[in-house]
């Protein structure tokens, strides 16, 4: 009950700040109460999942491979071997770094 107690203060304290500082209709005020207290609620009971981040690769996957050396997708860096740089900077394994970028073993 707590929980709910401060979500109503929050959702007051927001609106009044936001009518303040904006022109809003009165006919309005209902669903933008009704909107911050949802979100509020949605917050505060965990339910909020992070949108998947969608990466752009640093350099072209085709041009990631070449005689000399190999680029990384993370970061466009040139290595020899990728193992240990994605280890140590990533915390992935080859095979992660294979899968995220949709590599062929």
């Amino acid at each position: 009950m707590e929980d709910n107690a401060q979500i109503l203060e929050m959702t007051a304290d927001i609106v009044s700040a936001y009518v303040g500082n904006n022109n809003v209709q009165a006919t309005e005020v209902p669903g933008l109460i009704s909107s911050i207290h949802a979100a509020l609620t949605q917050v505060s009971s965990g339910s909020v999942e992070p949108e998947p981040e969608v990466k752009e690769p640093a350099v072209p996957v085709r041009k990631s491979i070449t005689p000399d050396f190999l680029i990384c997708l993370e970061d466009g860096r040139k290595f020899k071997s990728l193992k240990r740089h994605l280890r140590t900077k990533y915390n992935m394994s080859p095979e992660e770094y294979r899968a995220k970028w949709g590599l062929a073993k």
